[in-house]
C-alpha cells in the first residue's frame, strides 16, 4: 500500500495577507501570495542571526512590512500608466535605495515580474539576504548590490524608490545620476512636512503626494512623486 505524504498546512498568515490585498484592491495570483509569505518567513529566519528589522512578530511584519509595501502598488500602477499614456503599466527598471531587507524592492519584484528590480544597500548582510531571497524564490528579475548608491556605475533607472532611507533632498541628490531621462522618484513616507518639502532642490518638482491607507495599520503613510524640471 502506497503512503501519501502529508499535505503542507496552509500558512496561518495567508488569510490576513489575502484580506489585506483585497482591501487594497490588489488581485494577487496564488504564486505571488506564496512568494510573499515565503519572503516573510525568510526575513524571520535571518532575523534570528542578523538584524534585518526591529519588527520580530510575524503578524506585525505582515502589517508593517508586507502590507505597508503592497499599499503602494495601486498608486504606482496608476501613476506609471498615466505617465506613459497607456492603460497598462510599461515594464520598468527600478532602483530601490537603502533597501534593507528588500522593502519595497522584493515586494515589487514579486508583484511585477516584468519589472527589473535592483536593491542597493551599503550593508553587506542585507544585500546578501536579498540575493538569497531571489535564489530561493526564483526571482530572476531581482538583483542586489552592496555599495553606496552614489558609487554605482550602471545604466540609469526609470523609477527610483526609497522607504525610510533619507530626507527627500538627500534622496534625490544622492540618486540623481542614476535616474533615466523621463524617469521619476517615488519615496514612501509617514508624513511630509512643509520643511522637508521646502528643502527639495529647486530643479526637482514634488508633483504629487498620495495619501495611503495600510490595512491594519493606524498610522499616516504617503507616497511622494518627484521628477526633474
Amino acid at each position: 500500500m502506497m503512503s501519501t505524504a502529508p499535505a503542507t498546512p496552509p500558512d496561518p498568515l495567508m488569510p490576513a495577507l489575502k484580506a489585506g490585498a483585497d482591501a487594497l484592491g490588489l488581485l494577487l495570483p496564488d504564486d505571488a501570495v506564496g512568494h510573499l509569505l515565503a519572503y516573510l518567513r525568510l526575513i524571520a529566519q535571518w532575523n534570528r542571526v542578523y538584524n534585518l528589522t526591529a519588527v520580530r512578530e510575524p503578524e506585525a511584519m505582515l502589517t508593517q512590512h508586507l502590507l505597508d509595501c503592497l499599499a503602494i502598488m495601486p498608486a504606482l500602477r496608476r501613476g506609471l500608466a498615466a505617465r506613459a499614456g497607456q492603460g497598462a503599466v510599461p515594464p520598468q527598471r527600478v532602483l530601490d535605495v537603502g533597501s534593507g531587507a528588500g522593502l519595497p524592492g522584493v515586494v515589487l519584484a514579486i508583484c511585477q515580474p516584468d519589472w527589473q528590480i535592483t536593491c542597493v544597500d551599503a550593508v553587506a548582510k542585507k544585500a546578501s539576504f536579498i540575493r538569497q531571497v531571489a535564489a530561493e524564490l526564483g526571482l530572476p528579475n531581482l538583483q542586489a548590490s552592496h555599495q553606496r548608491v552614489e558609487a554605482m556605475d550602471v545604466p540609469p533607472f526609470d523609477l527610483i524608490t526609497s522607504r525610510a532611507f533619507a530626507t527627500l533632498a538627500d534622496f534625490v541628490t544622492l540618486t540623481r545620476e542614476r535616474l533615466a531621462p523621463g524617469g521619476c522618484w517615488v519615496a514612501m513616507k509617514a508624513k511630509l512636512s512643509d520643511d522637508e518639502r521646502g528643502a527639495v532642490p529647486k530643479d526637482v518638482a514634488v508633483f504629487h503626494v498620495e495619501p495611503l491607507t495600510v490595512p491594519g495599520l493606524d498610522a499616516a503613510r504617503c507616497l511622494v512623486w518627484m521628477q526633474p524640471v
